[in-house]
């Protein structure tokens, strides 16, 4: 499994930017996105900016990554984690309905 995390470029950089996550600070290759204006959110993984994020997927791609943590440390209630999620109503999408012959 290839898991991503959210960084802010936070400097221009020759020949790649700078950017910060998760207690991260890291050169991107940003061939895969083009040159971005510091401030912007990316995806990064192992070294790479692979797409532009809003600063809100940011936020909810770190909780996500936070909970994995709580869980591998053991915790078993992660509603703080998904706050989002807590009072969303439970539909399934239209494509995954019963086909009735």
């Amino acid at each position: 499994m290839c898991i991503g995390t959210p960084m802010k470029i936070v400097s221009d950089g020759e020949p790649r930017p700078w950017g910060e996550g998760r207690g991260v600070r890291q050169q991107l290759d940003v061939m895969l996105i083009g040159e971005q204006p510091k401030g912007t959110w990316v995806l990064a993984f192992q070294g790479s900016a692979v797409r532009v994020i809003t600063a809100d997927e940011a936020v909810k791609t770190n909780d996500a990554l936070d909970a994995l943590e709580a869980v591998l440390a053991g915790a078993t209630n992660l509603d703080a984690y998904f706050t989002d999620l807590i009072d969303r109503d439970h539909t399934l999408p239209a494509h995954t309905e019963e086909v009735k012959p």
